[in-house]
């Protein structure tokens, strides 16, 4: 268990309780709907404390540190998909974090309070048609009138966002400033006037999960919505980047050996050539190379939470982590599939369902290649920055 003290192991008690009794039971027809009652399974969490666990208690949050988050995140993958537990996530770990620590008092109030209970749904608008894991690029704008900002732009592939409440939006601020000084984050209520819903997108995995194309044509909001200083979001950005990633490391573990466990006794029970498949060396072998992957995996998650809750920065060891577990999904997912013989092209077998879904793990959050540059920079590696 690493780093996991009783209590955190009573949050994973309760939290996979929660999701045996009143998530599971639904997974298959949300998958088949394309989406989840996003609304209502956030209340089952919030009421619980879920959706606060490392936010202030003075907004309803439990006030702890952040590997009881890390235990929650990997408790959630035994969630039977992948859209539910993505959609937790990015209420926790990506739309609230700059929210919970640099919003005002009143900010935290409106809008941090009520995602922590599950009263509010929240996304998080970062990325667009030309700028995925590329910030830096984007082009919506905010120009201020008044007290107000009016905002101008599109996001794209934004989780939650056809039924969020709001949406913390990285904007422009600054049309003179350097790329990295002149964004910010701004709480956008998504009922406001101009917010068009456009498109829900048709995606290869992650079917539960709400993903949209959404316009904001000469949306008016109070700048008082600006969550800390002006053209400071960049860098609360790239901040709340760090928990996402290791929120992705600790969320995909359950899931790597979950696979592996249920390729075990598919193949222990199916008779090829009279004797189980298991009976193969080269797939017991194999079995043995992959738990060892995933338990390395984790001693490198155990390390990013001892560093991080001590107040060190972790960008490097969580970029790895992020790397890793995007890579060791496509790579576990596929050679476990591959055991499962025709069944595993099935839609109805569950390591279908987690080939598709995991997927996404070396995209979303910062590609593959974004981390490498990140753990290249740390190393001192990178052309042309040498020295």
């Amino acid at each position: 268990m690493g780093v996991y003290t009783h209590e955190h192991l009573e949050i994973q008690r309760s939290a996979r309780k929660l999701i045996e009794e009143e998530i599971n039971p639904h997974v298959d027809d949300w998958e088949a709907e394309g989406a989840f009652p996003a609304h209502e399974v956030f209340r089952k969490f919030g009421d619980m404390g879920f959706l606060g666990i490392h936010k202030p208690e003075e907004y309803g949050g439990l006030g702890l540190d952040y590997s009881y988050n890390l235990a929650f995140a990997e408790a959630l993958g035994s969630i039977n998909c992948g859209g539910v537990p993505m959609a937790l996530g990015v209420q926790t770990d990506m739309a609230t974090p700059a929210l919970s620590n640099h919003g005002s008092d009143e900010l935290r109030r409106e809008f941090l309070a009520p995602a922590i209970a599950g009263e509010m749904v929240a996304c998080i608008g970062v990325s667009e048609p030309g700028a995925g894991s590329d910030v830096a690029s984007l082009k919506s704008w905010a120009r201020k009138d008044g007290d107000d900002y009016i905002i101008n732009g599109q996001k794209m592939w934004i989780t939650n966002s056809f039924q969020a409440d709001y949406m913390v939006m990285l904007v422009n601020t600054d049309p003179d400033g350097a790329v990295h000084r002149n964004k910010s984050l701004v709480v956008v209520p998504m009922d406001s006037p101009g917010v068009t819903r456009a498109k829900k997108l048709d995606k290869m995995g992650m079917h539960s999960s709400d993903t949209g194309l959404i316009f904001f044509e000469d949306v008016r909001v109070p700048q008082r919505h600006r969550i800390g200083d002006e053209n400071k979001g960049f860098t609360y950005q790239m901040q709340q980047f760090q928990e996402e990633r290791m929120w992705a490391i600790a969320s995909g573990i359950t899931g790597l050996q979950k696979a592996i466990d249920q390729t075990i006794e598919y193949t222990g029970q199916r008779m090829v050539f009279g004797k189980p498949l298991l009976d193969n060396q080269v797939i017991h072998f194999r079995m043995a190379e992959l738990q060892t992957e995933v338990e390395l995996l984790r001693s490198l998650m155990d390390r990013c939470i001892e560093e991080y809750t001590a107040g060190r920065d972790v960008t490097r060891l969580a970029s790895m982590g992020k790397l890793k577990i995007g890579r060791l999904k496509r790579e576990v997912y596929d050679s476990c599939l591959q055991y499962w013989g025709g069944m595993g092209y099935m839609n109805e077998t569950p390591i279908s369902r987690m080939y598709r879904d995991g997927r996404l793990a070396s995209i979303g959050g910062g590609a593959d290649e974004v981390m490498l540059s990140i753990i290249c920079k740390s190393m001192n590696i990178l052309p042309g920055k040498r020295g």
